[in-house]
């Protein structure tokens, strides 16, 4: 590719060149233009661009030597550490097989190094008495820089301890990731971190339990350019999102059209991509246009939640969801239920938090007998516990963890072909939140298959941002990818300020790009009083900063056109986003100039060679 676009640049210049005649009159004997100075812009031009060139390739993802990103995490705690990631990148001594070399004692405690049966060196921070007493190094760190993390925890003794790696920079304590360590094996501490400031950071190990000694090794720091990173986005969609394509165009005969102008649109992306609505919606014919022009999935902001449905007991009412339903249904719309449970007390029918445990249960198997009922075989999802990480009124009311277990299985039995969700927020949004980290959501995955349900499960991650840190929402997802269940965003917003739009911009290319996630939500429903945090146009519907950076990503990645011509042979080829796709030219040899097109659908196929060959012929 970068070869050909310079030959194709180089080519331009010497066929304006040689076409310089037209600046002279040879009739009249007359310059029209200054030959020196033609020359000279057509020099600057064929600088211009090559320079443009090598920054397109750049930031297209043709990184020379740029590092690969490892986005592989190891959930299950192992007898010996795996060697650390990126050789340890700019960790000095990240086995330990130096001994203390490079590492120094944060706090008062005692450092030493040991070795295991099996020959493997670690380090052992132990005499802890603050939460903070560890092993520490320090590092340059350059805010112009991603950097993502990873090391092997254990600890000494006793029960499972959340061990924390954090770093101290020149504008504060931030922490890196946490994980979840145990006695006897090791397990592995994955995150990312962006500084501030560029300058001096030490790296250091916390737990509230300073009776445990802490265990690290294989650690690394690996830093990636802003360049680094929008290369493995884009190598990632090239590999995950896209399919090669080698159209055939031919006319009745069969014979090739050459240099055929042809025209490829994409109908459908099969990557899911909406925004929430609302009631709003239905009598607001500006709000409709806006929305139907650019989505084609949704969920409704709070009209399939049971504080909505049953305000008063036994006394349900559905009209504003079958309403938007009925919406939805004539606009081709998909719709994620949401919610049949929501875990916090706050947000339970008024009714709910008096009921005895047994008047509970029986109120909780309407709940989602007629919710589900009423809508099965009309959603592709269901949330179907909401947020019950951070919160545990149900299961506390109910007994225990097992009453989610019930509610799963009870929902795959009323709607067996909807994808059943678990949805929480500050999982890849805050690396300090222990109760939704990505470890705690996979233990609770793991409670839920304990409580007796083994059927298919989803991970919704709301992404309701307040801080962007993009290497750690990256690992975060890396992490939840482990489990192999199907990912999606599932409320996504960033908090208003000065730099809202561009902010958005960075999360939404970073989640689209995983490979482990299959569809974005945003949270986004309009109100005339406001959006819930993240508005993406005004109340006359023009767009705001956040709603042009949709619609780039929606031209970029949903809406996508491409136009090319055949070659010799009558073969275009181009690699295209997975989606549903017409293919069409205008027939210049029919007296009509009539136009010939042909549906096709581009999936992902079994190797990044393969083509997917369309024929067309008029």
């Amino acid at each position: 590719m970068r070869s050909f676009l310079l030959q194709y640049i180089i080519v331009c210049y010497f066929r304006v060149a040689q076409n310089f005649k037209t600046c002279y009159n040879e009739d009249e004997n007359t310059v029209l233009f200054d030959s020196n100075i033609v020359l000279l812009f057509l020099h600057f031009w064929l600088l211009f661009s090559y320079m443009f060139l090598i920054k397109w390739v750049c930031c297209a993802g043709f990184v020379a030597n740029a590092t690969p990103y490892d986005y592989s995490f190891t959930n299950e705690c192992l007898e010996n550490p795996k060697n650390p990631q990126y050789n340890g990148g700019i960790v000095v001594n990240p086995e330990f097989k130096e001994g203390l070399n490079g590492w120094t004692s944060f706090g008062n405690a005692k450092l030493q190094v040991r070795r295991s049966e099996t020959g493997n060196e670690f380090i052992v921070a132990h005499q802890r008495n603050q939460s903070f007493d560890s092993v520490s190094q320090e590092f340059f760190m350059d805010h112009e820089k991603l950097y993502t993390f990873s090391a092997w925890v254990q600890i000494s003794h006793g029960d499972d301890a959340t061990v924390v790696a954090t770093f101290r920079t020149p504008t504060g304590f931030y922490d890196v990731g946490l994980t979840m360590a145990k006695p006897g094996c090791w397990s592995m501490l994955k995150g990312g971190i962006t500084v501030n400031q560029s300058g001096s950071t030490q790296l250091y190990f916390q737990s509230k339990n300073t009776s445990i000694d802490i265990w690290v090794d294989s650690v690394s720091l690996q830093p990636f350019t802003q360049e680094e990173w929008r290369a493995h986005r884009y190598q990632s969609i090239e590999k995950e999102r896209k399919s090669k394509v080698k159209i055939h165009a031919v006319d009745s005969e069969g014979k090739p059209l050459v240099n055929q102008k042809i025209t490829i649109s994409q109908k459908l992306s099969n990557f899911p991509f909406g925004c929430a609505i609302n009631t709003n919606i239905l009598t607001n014919e500006a709000y409709k246009n806006w929305f139907t022009s650019r989505f084609k999935y949704t969920t409704f902001e709070n009209e399939m939640k049971w504080y909505t449905n049953e305000r008063v007991q036994n006394q349900e009412d559905y009209s504003s969801s079958d309403a938007l339903l009925e919406f939805t249904k004539s606009n081709g719309i998909s719709v994620r239920g949401h919610n049949v449970f929501w875990d916090d007390p706050k947000y339970q029918p008024s009714w709910v938090p008096n009921l005895e445990s047994q008047q509970l249960e029986d109120a909780t198997t309407k709940r989602i007998n007629s919710v589900m009922g009423r809508y099965s075989g009309q959603v592709i999802a269901w949330d179907v516990v909401n947020e019950n990480m951070h919160f545990d009124f149900l299961e506390r009311k109910l007994g225990g963890m097992g009453s989610s277990s019930k509610f799963y299985s009870m929902a795959s039995v009323l709607d067996g072909h909807a994808d059943l969700f678990l949805n929480e927020y500050n999982t890849i949004e805050e690396p300090g939140d222990e109760l939704s980290s990505p470890d705690s959501y996979l233990k609770k995955i793991e409670e839920i298959r304990s409580g007796g349900y083994h059927g298919p499960l989803s991970i919704g991650l709301e992404g309701h941002f307040t801080n962007v840190d993009i290497p750690y929402m990256r690992s975060a997802i890396d992490k939840l990818a482990s489990s192999r269940l199907p990912i999606w965003i599932t409320e996504l917003d960033v908090q208003p300020g000065p730099n809202q739009g561009e902010l958005l911009e960075q999360v939404l290319r970073e989640a689209h790009a995983h490979p482990a996630v299959n569809g974005i939500v945003l949270w986004s429903a309009w109100s005339p009083e406001g959006c819930y945090r993240m508005c993406l146009t005004d109340n006359d519907f023009r767009n705001l900063a956040t709603g042009d950076v949709v619609d780039n990503i929606i031209n970029e990645f949903f809406g996508v056109v491409v136009m090319g011509m055949t070659d010799e042979s009558g073969f275009y080829e181009t690699s295209l986003i997975h989606g549903d796709y017409e293919v069409s030219y205008q027939n210049e040899t029919d007296v009509k100039s009539s136009r010939i097109s042909q549906d096709f659908k581009v999936e992902a196929s079994g190797s990044s060679e393969d083509f997917l060959n369309i024929k067309i012929s008029g």
